[in-house]
């Protein structure tokens, strides 16, 4: 009997470390210094040599799906005309106010939604529905009430980053833990000041989420902003190159896109980081 039972717990202990050990290289490679960003570029690398293969071989006419050099021929002619850095400035103008606004509101919005019963009940239902209108059905209003211009570009783009933002941070400030609430009221901190001390730093990294979300949407929304008879802006180069018949600018328009939207989300990663070494 005393010899039966050191057996059975040995075999019992064996399945316990075999998960560490198999996860524990993987984890030590993906952990080095700049090794996710280099797998991370393995898939668009790929893509790459793909692409150059297909068109290579001729299975897609330049029509259809130019080179990667008819493409990169067609970005260096327009930086050599000045048109590029105009296009590319303009859209990060629209989508940087755009995100500005409709996170501010959405923050604002969220918090008093989720921290108030009767705001709740009374603004909820309406904006469930405005949530549920497509982008390009506030175009013909947008033009209507505020003309064509900026105001009514960025005001859409607003519209796109609003509706994460306010959903991150109502719902997580619903679900915040009641006794935290209350230790900050045994503190003295009320409203607005138990708000910005207590509870929005309990929902740091829900209104991150939220604010990667938005920022993605404002990008997206940028190139519905940019039908607004827009003549300038990686939205319109989209369009134009369309009309045209130009498929290498308008791959060039979407990679650009891709980069920026990435870029963005890099830089706010950065300071989602640095919120949470504070805050969280």
């Amino acid at each position: 009997m005393s010899t039966a039972t050191p057996t059975t717990s040995d075999a019992s202990a064996e399945p316990r470390r075999a998960p560490a050990a198999h996860g524990g290289p993987a984890r030590s490679l993906l952990g080095r210094p700049g090794a996710r960003t280099a797998i991370g570029l393995l898939v668009p690398v790929a893509l790459l040599l793909l692409w150059g293969a297909v068109t290579a071989a001729g299975l897609l006419t330049p029509v259809q799906l130019p080179s990667p050099g008819a493409v990169l021929s067609a970005g260096r002619n327009l930086l050599e005309r000045g048109d590029l850095w105009h296009h590319i400035g303009i859209s990060t103008q629209r989508v940087v106010l755009g995100f500005a606004v409709g996170a501010i509101l959405g923050l604002g919005v969220g918090s008093v939604l989720g921290l108030s019963r009767w705001a709740d009940a009374l603004l909820t239902p309406l904006i469930g529905a405005l949530r549920a209108v497509p982008s390009l059905a506030w175009v013909p209003l947008l033009t209507l009430w505020m003309q064509i211009g900026e105001d009514s570009k960025v005001t859409l783009i607003a519209i796109g980053a609003f509706f994460p933002v306010f959903t991150t941070v109502y719902a997580a400030l619903r679900h915040v833990d009641p006794q935290l609430v209350e230790a900050g009221r045994a503190f003295g901190y009320h409203g607005l000041d138990l708000l910005r001390t207590v509870q929005l730093p309990a929902v740091v990294p829900a209104v991150f989420s939220g604010l990667r979300l938005a920022l993605a949407q404002a990008w997206l929304f940028l190139v519905a902003a940019e039908l607004i008879a827009s003549s300038m802006g990686l939205g319109f180069l989209l369009t134009d190159s369309q009309n045209n018949g130009r498929t290498d600018r308008l791959i060039l328009a979407i990679i650009l896109l891709a980069v920026l939207g990435k870029l963005a989300d890099w830089a706010l990663g950065l300071l989602e980081r640095g919120a949470l070494h504070r805050w969280a």
